[in-house]
């Protein structure tokens, strides 16, 4: 019986697809589209809630491969137990890297410049003129030195920013210079004028932007976290911001989404816009090239890439 493998596009919508499986849409709805016990190859649908992405683990049976359209993966973690051992989970490294370094850049840019302001006083027919902070010279530091965070590197360059620090889970040297470690923090944190936030939802990571970790940064520094909310503790940046010392621009929260009256919502200084990072024009195109060559190396038999953990 050829396998089944469940995708969120259409199979005609995605050139290179091997012709050794029998492709199923499902992109979350209520109805499986077929037996999930038959399903070989699963790839998650795309800005949905956990609940409907893990929904169909506990039936699949034959599932050799989970491929998220994320960059992380802590949305199906917490049911790696309905799958038999040796189930590859596999994360959208790749993927997500332009339109998220896109948006840092545009979240840092339009901070600095005082952007957020200036649409509030063209609602209002108001001439907002003055002084505003640009990135030129200003020094960076990258939290979560990946493809992510490499590609926001690239992107920086052409805006003649001061020195840029890079920051990982493990340290070392690339061309452009030293990866440090998160244990490098305390002393590379007062020297950055910006720093962006790009790192995965870890152990190590959750609630790592603390009280100790904001009471570092430069007066007038800007936060940017393109990563998961709960990396920043809320309570803690909120007392900053509120006092004026530092800025922020958010694309994630903790909680998430934000919920009406909270009170981040009109902190001042801070930028929030709705976990948009990924979600561009760039997605879906990068998607599904990602798709066709895991899919062509699984009907090979080769290794399928981006293998984040494989299930015990």
């Amino acid at each position: 019986m050829t396998p089944d493998v469940w995708l969120p596009f259409p199979a005609e919508e995605i050139e290179g697809l091997p012709d050794s499986f029998r492709y199923r849409l499902w992109d979350g709805e209520d109805a499986f589209p077929a037996d999930p016990a038959d399903c070989v190859f699963y790839v998650t649908p795309y800005m949905k809630s956990p609940e409907v992405t893990v929904r169909p683990l506990a039936a699949m049976p034959a599932v050799q491969v989970v491929q998220t359209l994320t960059a992380g993966i802590d949305d199906v973690l917490g049911r790696l137990g309905d799958l038999r051992p040796g189930v590859r989970l596999c994360n959208a490294a790749g993927v997500h890297t332009a339109s998220t370094a896109e948006l840092a850049l545009a979240l840092t840019l339009a901070s600095l410049r005082g952007i957020p302001g200036m649409v509030r006083g063209q609602d209002r027919e108001e001439w907002r003129s003055g002084f505003y902070d640009a990135l030129a010279d200003k020094s960076v530091l990258i939290i979560g030195y990946g493809s992510i965070g490499s590609a926001i590197e690239d992107r920086l360059t052409a805006f003649e920013c001061g020195p840029v620090a890079r920051v990982a889970r493990t340290a070392r040297t690339t061309a452009r210079g030293p990866v440090h470690t998160l244990a490098d923090l305390p002393g590379l944190l007062p020297r950055a004028d910006v720093v962006i936030l790009v790192t995965p939802l870890t152990d190590a990571t959750r609630g790592l932007v603390g009280a100790d970790f904001l009471s570092r940064m430069k007066d007038g520094a800007l936060l940017v976290n393109v990563s998961r909310g709960p990396v920043v503790d809320t309570k803690s940046l909120l007392a900053e911001v509120e006092s004026g010392r530092l800025c922020a621009a958010l694309d994630v929260t903790d909680p998430e989404p934000l919920p009406a009256g909270h009170p981040l919502w009109h902190a001042p200084n801070v930028l929030i816009t709705p976990h948009v990072g990924g979600s561009s024009s760039a997605f879906e195109p990068r998607a599904k090239r990602l798709l066709a060559r895991q899919l062509t190396r699984f009907a090979a038999g080769e290794p399928v890439e981006h293998t984040v953990l494989i299930t015990e």
